[in-house]
Parts: C-alpha cells; sequence; structure tokens
C-alpha cells in the first residue's frame, strides 16, 4: 500500500480530534454512546477511504483506552463500521450508502463483535449476543446524521470536491 501524506495526516488530526472530544459520551445501557467516533467514522470512510479508516478508528480506540476515556468495546464497534462505511463510499460514491454501511457496520456487526469481548475480556458472564446492538445503533445514527448535514453542507459548498483530491 501506498502511503499518501495528506490522507495519513487528516487521519491524525481526526484520531486527535476523536480523543479531544471523547469526554461527551452518552451512557445507553451497558455501554457508552459516543456519536462524535461514528461522525469522524463516516468523515474518514469518505475522505480517506476503507484502510485509513480502519487505521484511523483503531488509533482513536486504542488512545481513548490507554487514557481511560474508552472501553474495550470501542475497537469492533468502530473499526468494522468505519471499513464498511469506506468500502461502500469506494465502490458507490454514493453518501446515503455509506451511512447505512457505518450505521450496520458499528451498529449491527460490531455490536454482535462485542459479544465475546464483554463475554471473555470483560467478564461480563450475562452478556447475550444483541446485548451492544440497539445502544451502537442509537449512537451511529446520531452520529451518521449529523454526518450527513455536514457532507451535504460541505458538498453544497464545493469543498468536499478539493478533500477529496
Amino acid at each position: 500500500m501506498k502511503i499518501n501524506i495528506k490522507k495519513l495526516a487528516l487521519a491524525g488530526m481526526m484520531t486527535a480530534l476523536g480523543v479531544a472530544l471523547s469526554a461527551f459520551s452518552i451512557p445507553v445501557g451497558a455501554s457508552k454512546c459516543f456519536p462524535i467516533q461514528h461522525l469522524l467514522n463516516v468523515l474518514a470512510g469518505v475522505f480517506l477511504g476503507p484502510s485509513y479508516a480502519l487505521g484511523f478508528s483503531f488509533c482513536t480506540a486504542l488512545i481513548r483506552n490507554l487514557i481511560g476515556t474508552g472501553s474495550l468495546l470501542a475497537f469492533p464497534g468502530s473499526m468494522v463500521g468505519a471499513f464498511c462505511c469506506g468500502m461502500i463510499y469506494k465502490y458507490t460514491k454514493k453518501i446515503p450508502l455509506a451511512l447505512i454501511g457505518e450505521v450496520v457496520g458499528t451498529g449491527v456487526i460490531g455490536g454482535m463483535l462485542c459479544y465475546p469481548v464483554a463475554k471473555f475480556l470483560l467478564g461480563n458472564g450475562e452478556a447475550a449476543l444483541f446485548t451492544y446492538v440497539l445502544p451502537f445503533l442509537i449512537s451511529t445514527i446520531g452520529g451518521s446524521l449529523i454526518a450527513a448535514v455536514l457532507l451535504g453542507v460541505l458538498y453544497k459548498s464545493k469543498v468536499i470536491y478539493r478533500l477529496q483530491q
């Protein structure tokens, strides 16, 4: 893979923004909902592509865990959503489908992948396969709606075309 310095710099700035805003979370059930992460996942998927979006979400989750503002559930949740969003946008170039990719990737697939993390790594024996799907869906839908508004404004102002080059 060829390294793109512009994309790497943007991924680093998005990681810093995600970590800096990690104090803003909404507790829903057993998890913390973090709509800013999902907003950034969509922006990374659209502007950076699937591999950089995956790397950005991993770095954000890792740093948030190291400083104590995240949980291990951030890894499967945010990484799958960012990757799905990036892959769908890469092949379709349609933002509504990318938003759906983020919601399904984080809310459904990532939520179900949290089950083994919660059961075996966090010791939550009461967790069921779909325990985290609803809280993750709430969070990712909120963040994706904010991203949709922001991307709509960027498209109307023609800024998005310069950012994607």
